[in-house]
Formats: C-alpha cells, sequence, structure tokens
C-alpha cells in the first residue's frame, strides 16, 4: 500500500473519530428538536466518509476522486482553527492536507486505485 493512501486513511480515520466524539452533542440536540442542521451534516459527512473509505479499501478508481474531495473538508478547517487562536492546529492541519494530496497524486497511489 502506497504511502499515500495509508496517509488518506489515517485523515480519513481521524475524520471519522470526530464525528464520533461530537455525536453526543447531536443526540442532546434531538432530544429538543428531532432534526438539526448539525446533525444533517454530520450524518452527511459519516455516510460520505465511510463511502470514501470503502471505495479506497476496495482499490476502486472512483474512490480516488471521493478521497479528493474529503481531504478538501480541510480547507474551512483552518481558517475555523485560526479564528479559534489555534496557530499551531492550523498549520498541522494544512500540513497533512497537503501532504495527503500529493499522497494521492502519486503515481504509486494512482497505480493502486486500479479496479474498475
Amino acid at each position: 500500500m502506497p504511502w499515500g493512501i495509508v496517509a488518506f486513511l489515517a485523515f480519513a480515520f481521524l475524520i471519522l473519530a470526530g464525528v464520533g466524539l461530537s455525536l453526543g452533542n447531536v443526540v442532546e440536540q434531538a432530544i429538543l428538536v428531532p432534526i438539526t442542521p448539525l446533525g444533517v451534516v454530520l450524518m452527511a459527512l459519516l455516510a460520505y466518509t465511510i463511502f470514501t473509505l470503502t471505495l479506497v479499501l476496495q482499490r476502486k478508481t472512483a474512490g480516488r476522486n471521493l478521497a479528493f474531495g474529503l481531504t478538501t473538508l480541510a480547507v474551512p478547517a483552518i481558517p475555523l482553527a485560526l479564528v479559534n487562536g489555534n496557530v499551531v492546529g492550523a498549520a498541522l492541519i494544512a500540513v497533512a492536507a497537503v501532504a495527503v494530496v500529493q499522497g494521492l497524486r502519486s503515481p504509486a497511489a494512482r497505480a493502486w486505485l486500479d479496479q474498475a
């Protein structure tokens, strides 16, 4: 498995962990209101992440494009971290996103994701 795929898998599992940690807040809100915007966004993110992970682990070509899409979620996270005063966190997110994109663009990752 190429390093770019490993970096993406680590990135995706971090997203899953973040969604899992924030589900407690969604459940608390669901007691008052059955459908909340935060709940809808988190469920969509959860479904997209799991579907992308499944395609990448199955070595499907379509997983590469979905992986790029999932990696772009780091773009709004950078200004959000900066607004919260976390410059180190913003820098780490930027470095991780660039590393994952470069890894997915590598010929080894393209060759590894070769199933139709």
